[in-house]
């Protein structure tokens, strides 16, 4: 019975061959495959004996390529090419990267201390984040998961996991504490005789410190438009903040800032991990671990109490 094996010349043999007609020698070819020169003649000299053909012409030192010996040298070109990107292909599947949408802040104050629980999860760790503040950016296929504050009915036809509510409370560094001792009586008036960190949200929303002090006219201090920049200032000990409980767990776990009150306010909205209803094995994985994590890891101190009627700290 004739197979693959008996009725083609060892792989070596061709590799070797080709190298030599490519390179136009024995040396350079012997070179590029690591080997010794009279390794390359004997397996071009086997594979002439095999094919009863001369597929080089000698002319001294030099060697050329006969007719034969270019036709077949073509062959192989074609037949490990095709092989090359069939192993390829293979390998870049199992590299697919594994796209995490995120907005900005939300990566770096909270998914960025999680990253090895992603990564680990994936396989060959290929992970890449997706940064935008357009949820609709997340909606493309080749998204794996992102994370998303909102509410589930704000993305329809997708599947939203629950993370940790949007909740906020005030905070400040040791030294501005130590400088403010006030600041931890609970009373809202306490924070107008101090330097206040704002986001730029309009007074009324949750996360403003006019509505957490309630008080109508608006408030001076430096005012950020994005919250790891108003963080930077709070943990450098140049005024309190209103921090979102998640992006904050790591600061006050390492003690680089402290929290004010007991109490916190309360969004209608949350924060979800957000996939399609079809997930691989991996992204169950991926979301699951980060899950388990906000369990294991609640914020710190845990919470007396939560309230969301508005201006309900004031009264």
């Amino acid at each position: 019975m004739t197979t693959l094996k008996t009725s083609l010349p060892l792989l070596n043999a061709m590799v070797a061959f080709e190298a030599a007609a490519r390179n136009g020698g024995l040396t350079p070819a012997a070179e590029e495959l690591n080997i010794a020169q009279s390794a390359v003649s004997r397996h071009v000299a086997n594979l002439e004996q095999q094919l009863a053909v001369a597929l080089f012409a000698r002319r001294g030192n030099r060697v050329i390529l006969t007719e034969a010996g270019s036709s077949l040298a073509v062959a192989i070109r074609d037949g490990l090419g095709t092989i090359r990107r069939a192993v390829e292909r293979l390998q870049s599947a199992d590299r697919e990267t594994f796209v995490v949408g995120c907005p900005y802040d939300l990566q770096q104050m909270w998914l960025m201390p999680r990253f090895d629980l992603v990564a680990s999860r994936v396989p060959n760790g290929q992970v890449m984040l997706l940064t935008s503040y357009d949820y609709s950016d997340f909606d493309q296929p080749d998204v794996a998961l992102s994370l998303r504050f909102g509410r589930p009915e704000n993305w329809p036809g997708f599947v939203a996991t629950k993370l940790f509510n949007g909740e906020w409370f005030p905070v400040c560094s040791p030294a501005f504490l130590a400088r403010h001792p006030a600041l931890t009586s609970e009373k809202p008036e306490a924070f107008l005789d101090v330097t206040l960190l704002h986001v730029t949200s309009q007074p009324a929303d949750v996360d403003s410190w006019e509505s957490w002090i309630c008080i109508e006219r608006r408030l001076d201090g430096p005012r950020f438009t994005n919250y790891l920049s108003m963080m930077h200032e709070t943990i450098a000990g140049r005024g309190a903040a209103l921090a979102w409980a998640g992006y904050v767990e790591e600061h006050l776990r390492l003690g680089r800032i402290v929290r004010l009150t007991a109490t916190s306010r309360l969004h209608h909205n949350s924060f979800y991990i957000v996939t399609g209803k079809k997930t691989s094995a991996t992204i169950r994985a991926v979301v699951k671990a980060l899950v388990d994590s906000v369990e294991r890891h609640p914020p710190q101190p845990r919470l007396s109490e939560l309230l969301s009627a508005p201006c309900a700290v004031g009264r």
